[in-house]
């Protein structure tokens, strides 16, 4: 027989029930804690949700975030935040700094004459200095993106609970849908927690979280589906033990592959994404997590109905068994 890697044993018989107040009841003091942090600290909203501009520079010298400042002081721009960029994959001559210029009134972020103005001030620091990228939008169109993005995530969920209702039941729905939440709703803390910029490619991050830990839910669910019709008698609380153990060896196989992949990029990508990459990399942690300790956990609370309903076309069972 060829030799194949396991990340879990092929049968196992634990017992993710056991310390339920401590894996559960965790979840839910971190998401009591991703808000007070989303709510006392706020997020680092990038260029695309705050309005204004910005200014990537790059250079053979050492970034001097003191003397950048001096040299843009006299131009009447408003607030100016300068940060240097690290990234292990940068050069020793590769020096290179984002500068951001909050937006300067309703219609337009930095006019073209001030973002000329800006870079002649920087070049008297260091004349060979590069702008590989301007960016500026304004204020009325980071408005706009915030509730599209808001309304994204928003549709997105609302989708996955009709599908899921669809394919199972109302229990099972909610319990995946309020996993989701969990998930996304941490990761947002994080990002709040250690003022991670938060922009546009953060959102298509947390759209990817919820498309790939919906996809690991259902895997669960689907087996929990197949085990109640099989073991009738035996009690919910063991059925749902017996799914997760039959497909745990598939769950962590698929997310350490996806940690894998997603882990070099955030390494070796370069600062551009690895905001998107870190996202995704806790979307994939929390999502197996949340598979595992949190939506079944939702629908033991809520119960099932496992009486034997007749089978009639028009009955809330007729999505039942749709094949995915």
């Amino acid at each position: 027989m060829a030799w194949r890697l396991r990340l879990a044993p092929e049968k196992t018989n634990f017992d993710f029930f056991r310390w339920q107040g401590v894996t559960f009841g965790g979840s839910m003091l971190l998401m009591v804690l991703a808000f007070v942090a989303w709510g006392v600290m706020g997020l680092n909203f990038g260029i695309d949700f705050k309005g204004g501009t910005t200014i990537r520079t790059e250079s053979a010298q050492a970034v001097d975030v003191a003397a950048y400042r001096a040299a843009l002081e006299e131009l009447p721009l408003g607030d100016i935040a300068i940060t240097e960029v690290f990234d292990p994959t940068f050069g020793p001559e590769q020096n290179v700094a984002m500068i951001r210029i909050a937006a300067q009134d309703s219609t337009e972020a930095v006019t073209p004459e001030q973002i000329a103005a800006v870079e002649a001030a920087l070049r008297t620091i260091d004349p060979a200095m590069t702008f590989p990228s301007v960016e500026s939008v304004g204020p009325k169109v980071s408005g706009e993106l915030v509730w599209g993005s808001i309304l994204a995530v928003a549709l997105t969920s609302f989708a996955v609970l009709a599908y899921i209702w669809m394919r199972f039941e109302w229990q099972f729905a909610l319990g995946g849908v309020l996993a989701l939440l969990h998930d996304v709703f941490i990761t947002i803390g994080i990002f709040a927690l250690f003022q991670i910029k938060f922009d546009l490619t953060i959102v298509a991050g947390l759209l990817t979280i919820l498309g790939y830990s919906i996809n690991d839910t259902v895997v669960v669910f689907d087996r929990l589906r197949e085990n109640l019709q099989k073991y009738k008698q035996m009690p919910l609380r063991d059925v749902m033990n017996l799914s997760v153990n039959e497909t745990l060896s598939r769950t962590l196989m698929t997310s350490v592959t996806t940690l894998i992949a997603v882990g070099t990029m955030m390494i070796f990508g370069g600062d551009v994404i690895r905001g998107f990459c870190f996202s995704i990399f806790m979307g994939v942690i929390l999502g197996t997590y949340s598979s595992v300790y949190v939506a079944k956990n939702i629908v033991l609370f809520i119960g099932l109905d496992r009486s034997e309903k007749p089978k009639n076309k028009g009955t809330p069972d007729e999505f039942a068994n749709i094949d995915a």
